[in-house]
């Protein structure tokens, strides 16, 4: 078990979700899940690299047949903010065609990325997209019309870490969501 006093907690001002409380709604939200989508196959698509650990766990907890993708978005580099422009930079390794389509993300912020992703499956000719995320951050957004399907926790305006959150590729590993000290990300 890693300690909450271990070093990369030291540059935390505070835990916001901890693992217990993560660990309940994932499971609440599988079956949720699992209820909406009997008697269907869905695709399950994981938005790579930030929703890795949710995907796992909330695809554990969904028992159903379903499928598992991956894609890799990028829209923020290394800032702690989005730029707007969206690029794929791994997409999906099969079709999608008249499949139930479930977008896995790690936290909605601006609703840009999303959008955009929801808009280009489409063209593609999905049955049903919905999108679940871990974390919703309603404060930040700038699509408005963007609907979020399944959220486990709505958090305030503040940058957070952990449980597959980022910055610059660190405190991914983190089991808690913390909000990360700005000494951190403003040198």
């Amino acid at each position: 078990m890693i300690e909450t006093e271990g070093r990369m907690y030291q540059d935390l001002t505070k835990i916001l979700v901890t693992r217990e409380e993560i660990a309940a709604k994932v499971d609440e939200l599988g079956k949720k899940i699992t209820a909406d989508y009997q008697g269907k196959a869905p695709v399950l698509i994981c938005i790579l690299k930030g929703g890795a650990v949710f995907f796992t766990d909330l695809a554990r907890a969904i028992d159903l047949p379903l499928t598992m993708e991956f894609m890799a978005i990028s829209s923020y580099g290394s800032a702690t903010k989005t730029s707007g422009v969206v690029r794929v930079v791994k997409d999906l390794d099969n079709d999608i065609l008249n499949k139930d389509v479930i977008i896995v993300e790690d936290i909605v912020d601006s609703g840009v990325t999303l959008n955009y992703l929801k808009g280009m499956l489409g063209h593609r000719g999905a049955a049903s997209i919905r999108i679940v995320t871990l974390l919703d951050k309603p404060a930040r957004r700038r699509v408005k019309d963007l609907k979020v399907d399944y959220s486990c926790f709505n958090i305030p305006d503040e940058f957070v870490v952990g449980y597959g959150l980022d910055y610059d590729q660190k405190y991914r590993n983190l089991p808690d969501i913390g909000v990360l000290s700005p000494n951190v990300y403003e040198k």
